[in-house]
């Protein structure tokens, strides 16, 4: 496994840095721009916000003036946690330094990494060649221009493949404060008129369009529940009016979203885009946090959900169309064998998605093998998904997750579960096969 090419099909790297090739600032900006506070050498893949709240600490009592330092204070507490497994041996690691982290030896590693981040060989492009990526995938706003994929399409000397993905998820939340602004923008960038129901459909149609065109294969959803149900289109555009006006109710506003949310499922069915779904995070959790730092920043957490009740509308009308696709995320593991496994063991549109956010560690991913593998099988799922932020991380995630496949493999090998030439063959699909036949690459 370990000399396949990584496919990243789900992710929020930001396509400027290929697209502009510049060295990363320093060591504390090789996640997303948006994280500005001191935490910020600190990514959610590798020593989440999490961490540093149960461990009592904030960015403001760290400060900005020794992050190296305040993140190997972070240390002790994550060991045994997720956050500790994602710094693994890789023939193609980025790590500037081999150095434990500790409080005497932070400084000189943040030198150390910040040093090579000026060279050429820790470019965003040198690093996309080196980590052996095959495909990428960013995550766009519906109304983004695309402009650093189109500089990369049209760039003589680039070769990778970076694809974006349709994020529409704040406009099709009816019921918040800024959701009329946003549908009003839609409606400017598509030049179709979003006062309307019908309107708003149009321009969905039109902005998933313009992406697919400029390479996507994908769209990204996550809402608080995984229901997907359509209503009259009369009552649709009462609704709808309602929200323009500022007067829906919080519930008619998850109604309206399960119909919006089939009409993305629709769509799906007809231009072929791949749908995935991660729903069930209590996002912003901490009201503080949030009002202080602003939204993604650790205070997340997980919550059950029910996915056959809520998905057999969507299913029952698109489930076996030819061009629908859908991957399941989930961060509640108890449905796994219950209801994932299960879902895509039916249906040839559904795959169940890697184990994701809260869940992509070790012991988990061998908990998700164990209990989709019997009704789903292995082709059936997605291969792995990095989700990542942190550009450098790429790599050690892939390679966590690939080890513990292969140990889970040999371990049906050692049961005579299978031959050994089925387990190579397997390894190689849930890298290789398993994502380019999920996401239709």
């Amino acid at each position: 496994m370990g000399e396949l090419p990584i496919i990243s099909p789900h992710g929020h790297v930001p396509p400027q840095w290929l697209a502009e090739d510049t060295s990363f600032e320093d060591p504390r900006r090789c996640s997303s721009p948006r994280t500005t506070t001191s935490t910020e050498c600190c990514t959610r893949t590798a020593c989440p916000w999490p961490t540093w709240a149960s461990a009592g600490r904030s960015s403001r009592r760290s400060g900005r003036a020794t992050p190296s330092a305040s993140c190997a204070r972070a240390g002790r507490p994550t060991a045994g946690r997720r956050s500790s497994s994602g710094s693994s041996p890789s023939s193609r690691t980025s790590s500037a330094s081999t150095r434990p982290p500790s409080e005497d030896t932070a400084d000189e590693i943040y030198d150390a990494i910040d040093a090579a981040l000026q060279t050429p060989h820790f470019r965003p492009r040198a690093l996309y060649e080196r980590f052996d990526i095959e495909f990428i995938a960013t995550t766009d706003d519906p109304c983004d221009d695309l402009r650093h994929h189109i500089s990369l399409a049209n760039d003589p000397a680039w070769e990778g493949k970076v694809a974006p993905t349709f994020r529409p998820d704040k406009y099709l939340e009816p019921a918040t404060p800024a959701w009329t602004g946003l549908v009003d923008t839609l409606g400017e960038v598509s030049g179709i008129d979003t006062g309307s129901y019908a309107g708003w459909v149009a321009a969905m149609e039109d902005r998933r369009a313009f992406f697919k065109s400029n390479g996507a294969v994908s769209t990204d959803h996550s809402h608080r529940d995984a229901r997907v149900e359509p209503i009259p289109d009369a009552e649709a555009e009462r609704l709808y009016s309602l929200a323009r006006a500022g007067t829906i109710t919080v519930d008619e506003g998850h109604m309206m979203r399960r119909t919006m949310v089939f009409q993305q499922a629709r769509m799906a069915s007809e231009d072929g885009l791949v749908m995935t779904m991660h729903p069930a995070v209590y996002r912003n959790h901490h009201a503080p946090t949030f009002e202080e730092y602003g939204a993604d920043v650790g205070g997340d957490i997980p919550m059950g959900v029910e996915f056959v009740s809520a998905l057999q509308p969507r299913l029952s009308a698109f489930g076996t169309a030819p061009d629908f696709q859908v991957v399941l995320f989930t961060i509640d593991e108890t449905v796994y064998s219950r209801e994932l496994a299960p879902l895509a063991g039916f249906y040839p549109s559904v795959y169940v998605g890697a184990p994701w956010w809260f869940i992509d560690s070790p012991e988990a991913m061998n908990r998700y093998r164990s209990a989709v593998t019997e009704s789903a099988g292995f082709s059936r799922t997605s291969g792995f998904i990095d989700d990542t932020r942190a550009f450098l991380s790429i790599p050690a995630r892939h390679d966590t997750n690939r080890r513990m496949d292969s140990g889970f493999l040999a371990r049906l090998v050692a049961d005579h579960r299978l031959t050994m030439d089925e387990a190579l063959d397997t390894a190689h699909d849930l890298v290789v096969t398993n994502p380019r036949k999920a996401f239709k690459l």
